[in-house]
């Protein structure tokens, strides 16, 4: 069985406070890698055979990770930058980003920092980022709970909080918090919406707030996604086609003297819309399951997009590997990933850099262990057959190469699919396997990680 559907069994005979449910939502919303059989390896390339030693030819376009000058050259022509990460919980991963987007702020005109989080949450830390509204720390365990725990780290809060320092000493050039993903719509995201209208279109509202009454949250982050999942099947589609129809029914209206503020409501009651498609998936269904996977990362694409477009700011969007990448692991899992949308819609105004690292520890939710919610676990080296066994001897330090520019025997192999480390939010699971070179333009290796700091 599939861990995704074993899990969701696991949900519904545990209480709505059990790791069941919480796995599935890990599933649902942050993309926990399951345990597939391997992917059968790539053909080679038309082309040069592979290099007798990839470590020399590799070793051609390594940089050292603590020279960032290199890596803005490399991305100078993106609007979007699609930073990666290995495992979704583990420190060098965050502060590398951290570092990355200071550079990109300070010194390419960067202004948006997206994650892989909910739209309604990023409007709320990015409340905090622009306006110092609320205690960050608090707003950090509030927003990031459920199958976002991953995020209430100390990393993200510093993150969030050099943010902040930075609009104060810039106030003409400030940057942006934002969520790309609708795992969870917030309460104040449907208060948004029913002010606008009550302001604007008050012979809409009882029927908006008809159709929002199934979803409207009562409780925190995390409750409300299991409160939904725990649903019958016809009340999540019910919800599902109620929010879509609130969607349909304020787009259709005429925007009036302030067009900006009406497609920012709009795009509000998208994402809340979004959010319900998505619990309305019947997770049971293989075919079902793949498709709300499919929709996941081409919503987190578009809703990247729509931000980038209407503020005009070049962003660094971070999320896992699979996610900033053009191809999917697995077994057919993924029928596109968020990468592969967002290439398609801008070209090479997207740019993707993806992440390995030889050995170290991460924080995960423990697969053997119901009644243990996470624990830090270390892995060893890879080792032989593997993209990261290579990578290791490459230079002693931390560095980054742009696949794009590598040799032609280097791109030979970087063609090849491999064993490649692609841990998400739950341990054990099977290695994944990867073409390095078909899945990212630009990638950083570390030597070694540990776990991030968990608040």
């Amino acid at each position: 069985m599939n861990l995704f559907t074993e899990t969701l069994h696991r949900s519904r005979r545990s209480p709505l406070s059990g790791r069941g449910a919480v796995l599935l939502l890990l599933t649902l919303c942050l993309g926990l890698l399951t345990t597939v059989p391997p992917a059968r390896a790539a053909p080679l390339p038309a082309g040069p055979a592979l290099p007798s030693d990839p470590v020399r030819e590799l070793a051609r376009g390594a940089v050292p990770l603590s020279d960032p000058r290199p890596l803005g050259r490399m991305t100078a022509g993106a609007d979007i930058v699609g930073l990666g990460e290995a495992t979704h919980n583990s420190h060098e991963f965050f502060a590398t980003k951290q570092r990355v987007f200071q550079y990109l702020v300070e010194q390419r005109g960067f202004t948006t920092f997206a994650l892989e989080v909910s739209w309604s949450s990023g409007l709320r830390v990015n409340d905090y980022v622009r306006y110092g509204k609320g205690d960050p720390e608090r707003v950090v365990h509030e927003e990031f709970q459920g199958s976002y725990t991953v995020w209430d780290t100390q990393e993200y809060l510093d993150l969030i909080r050099w943010m902040r320092g930075y609009n104060q000493h810039h106030p003409a050039n400030q940057v942006q918090f934002m969520g790309d993903d609708m795992g969870y719509a917030g309460p104040a995201l449907f208060d948004r919406v029913t002010a606008y209208t009550a302001r604007h279109y008050p012979k809409l509202l009882p029927e908006i707030d008809r159709l929002y009454r199934q979803s409207r949250p009562t409780a925190g982050v995390g409750d409300t996604m299991m409160s939904y999942l725990r649903r019958p099947m016809n009340e999540r589609q019910r919800m599902a086609a109620d929010t879509a129809r609130a969607y349909a029914l304020l787009s259709a209206q005429h925007p009036g003297a302030d067009a900006e503020a009406f497609d920012w409501v709009v795009q509000d009651a998208r994402t809340i819309a979004q959010t319900g498609q998505q619990f309305g998936y019947d997770f049971d269904d293989p075919e079902q399951l793949r498709a709300s996977r499919g929709y996941r990362d081409r919503v987190m694409a578009e809703n990247t997009l729509w931000w980038q477009r209407h503020t005009g700011h070049r962003m660094l969007l971070s999320a896992h590997n699979g996610h900033v990448g053009y191809e999917p692991t697995g077994d057919g899992e993924y029928p596109k990933m968020q990468g592969a949308f967002l290439r398609e819609a801008i070209g090479s105004r997207y740019v993707s850099i993806g992440f390995t690292f030889g050995q170290g520890s991460f924080n995960a939710f423990d697969l053997t262990d119901p009644a243990e919610p996470i624990r830090t676990f270390s892995v060893p080296p890879l080792g032989a057959g593997s993209n990261e066994e290579v990578l290791e001897r490459v230079s002693p330090r931390d560095f980054y190469l742009d696949l794009r520019a590598a040799s032609r025997p280097a791109r030979a192999w970087l063609a090849v699919t491999r064993p490649t480390r692609s841990i998400g939010n739950a341990w054990p699971a099977e290695v994944e396997r990867t073409r390095l070179g078909a899945s990212f333009d630009i990638l950083i290796h570390l030597h070694r990680v540990r776990a991030a700091d968990r608040l």
